[in-house]
């Protein structure tokens, strides 16, 4: 039995990863809600003390990220808070603390886009258009690279994850509210761009799974199939019996797509088809 930190319990994630790493392990969650009984109440976004935090830990789980990230310049330093200053505050109690594993939640959005499936080899480079959000998460891969050889972290980069619970602005919240209402779906070229969407479930149990890893590992977290946002709407269509309406806006698709390769050999292989994991949120 490990004793696990788990930050942003009360999210989409976190709240599905809280009852599996429940079966094995003592668990402590940090939130701003009472998620658990064993909850820290810790915001990110403020000024807050490691000294909060219990001292005989095993292993950290990241998932915390701001709620704030089209907010800027107004919520620029909270999204930094959250997103980074946290992921370099966490990192070093966890050297000095003797924590043997780090996970971390980063983003599938620090690759860009591009007409080929994404590689966790891949070298990252900052593009201006990625954003501040995203550059918030570049930032913390590059603060825990430095603590690689120090301890084990396993960086994991999720691609779309979806499902029950999940916050309405976000996208597939957004496409099925879009759809029901008769709202268009704008299309970058004929059928919008591709992207492998991860069900929550699938997320949650790659993450329990990346726990059994030696050595420190960046990792795709991705689903199994290849969606154009038209096929997209079409399925989300057929769910809420209503035609979906598109505008092709004429630019070129640009891919979002992660190789599930090392996620399938090391971790789990994704299986929930997006058809069936929508039904959670339908």
């Amino acid at each position: 039995m490990r004793k696990i930190l788990l930050t942003g319990a009360g999210g989409l994630v976190g709240t599905h990863l809280l009852p599996l790493l429940n079966e094995e392990h003592e668990v402590c969650t940090i939130s701003r809600k009472n998620i658990s009984n064993n909850n820290i109440n810790i915001d990110f976004s403020k000024e807050w003390d490691t000294r909060a935090l219990p001292k005989d830990l095993d292993t950290i789980i990241h998932l915390a990220q701001s709620e704030n990230f089209r907010d800027f310049p107004g919520k620029a330093i909270e999204v930094f808070n959250v997103n980074t200053t946290s992921t370099l505050k966490l990192i070093d109690f966890a050297c000095k603390t003797g924590v043997k594993t780090f996970v971390f939640a980063s983003s599938a959005g620090i690759y860009g886009n591009s007409d080929f499936e994404f590689e966790e080899s891949m070298d990252i480079v900052y593009k201006r258009e990625m954003g501040f959000y995203l550059a918030t998460k570049q930032c913390s891969e590059i603060i825990l690279d430095n603590y690689s050889s120090l301890l084990q972290i396993i960086q994991l980069r999720l691609f779309f994850v979806y499902g029950n619970g999940q916050r309405k602005d976000m996208l597939i919240p957004r496409l099925i509210d879009n759809v029901r209402r008769g709202v268009p779906l704008h299309l970058q070229g004929a059928s919008g761009i591709t992207i492998n969407p991860t069900h929550v479930s699938d997320a949650a149990k790659a993450i329990k799974a990346s726990l059994n890893l030696s050595g420190s590992h960046k990792i795709n977290i991705a689903g199994p199939e290849l969606l154009t946002m038209k096929e997209i709407g079409r399925i989300i269509g057929n769910l809420v019996h209503k035609q979906p309406q598109f505008i092709m806006e004429g630019k070129e698709a640009k891919n979002l797509i992660g190789s599930t390769s090392n996620m399938s050999k090391m971790l789990i292989k994704p299986a929930t088809k997006f058809k069936d994991g929508i039904k959670d949120l339908i």
